[in-house]
């Protein structure tokens, strides 16, 4: 049985998320990811007036008469979430944590998805895989996501961001999108995140909390790693400590940004303490206006 309180925590987000869906992304999810064009399905023989261009010479010179290739457009397609669900998640310095974002960004691209007619899939990962949906169409389908979001507590440590594009690219034998959404505290996925990208259609959520951008002024505190729990005390009164913190802090979002820019990979970055509905939107145009 699944908990009132869980139920309706479900509902309120499916009721905010798919207004948001009929009201501003559906038709720019639409635009922004196309099918993969027409797909083969038969040959069949030629009639006049057909497009001579369509021939299958293999199965003319084979039979001795022309035959020529059908064609059907591809529409459906898959979206794979790919959630960092790793503790540093937990963070958040307004309302909501960077899970939450996270939660409410997938319900909306899961909604749009559907309203497509596209599949759905879920994996949530941390230093290792610790929950995968198949994908699937439909309205109940996209409940029980956010259900598994909501409710997968994960059992790892860390994060390896490496090792869920790895599993995502043995699990998926067609081309698909691919939405990895995480707060990338991690480093080593170069590799695989440039084979993702060429197996698959792949987008970076990016997901910061602008409290950790640099330390306030509140004088002696204890930092903890939410992965690793190490424990470090910080004078935050220090300017020079204020500052090595936050230089280290913008070379670490720097050297994301180039490498999805580098790797020509689209990125939406997010704010816990804004609106996502701007940086969605605003990605959405820009894929749409590429084709």
């Amino acid at each position: 049985m699944i908990p009132k309180e869980l139920l309706k925590k479900i509902r309120k987000l499916e009721i905010q998320t798919k207004g948001i869906v009929n009201t501003l992304f559906g038709g720019e999810y639409q635009s922004a990811f196309k099918g993969r064009g027409m797909e083969f399905t038969e040959v069949r023989a030629y009639t006049y007036g057909d497009d001579i261009r369509q021939i299958d010479w293999n199965v003319t010179a084979r039979t001795g008469d022309p035959f020529i290739k059908i064609f059907e457009e591809e529409r459906e397609q898959t979206l794979m979430l790919c959630i960092d669900i790793s503790q540093s998640g937990t963070f958040g310095s307004q309302s909501q944590s960077k899970m939450d974002l996270a939660i409410e960004l997938c319900a909306v691209l899961a909604f749009s998805a559907i309203k497509n007619s596209d599949k759905v899939g879920l994996v949530l990962f941390s230093d290792h895989i610790e929950k995968v949906v198949p994908p699937k169409k439909g309205r109940t389908h996209v409940l029980r996501l956010i259900r598994e979001l909501f409710t997968t507590k994960p059992t790892g440590t860390g994060t390896d961001i490496a090792d869920a594009l790895s599993y995502i690219n043995r699990l998926l034998d067609r081309r698909a999108i691919v939405v990895l959404a995480s707060d990338f505290r991690d480093d080593k996925f170069e590799k695989q995140l440039r084979i993702t990208n060429q197996k698959h259609d792949l987008v970076s959520i990016i997901i910061n909390d602008h409290l950790e951008d640099e330390l306030p002024d509140i004088g002696l505190v204890t930092l903890r790693d939410a992965e690793t729990r190490a424990e470090k005390i910080v004078d935050t009164s220090s300017k020079k400590v204020r500052k090595a913190y936050k230089v280290k802090r913008m070379e670490q979002k720097a050297y994301i940004h180039d490498m999805m820019l580098k790797m020509k990979i689209d990125a939406v970055e997010v704010q816990t303490n804004q609106s996502y509905v701007k940086p969605l939107m605003n990605f959405f145009q820009r894929r749409g206006s590429r084709y």
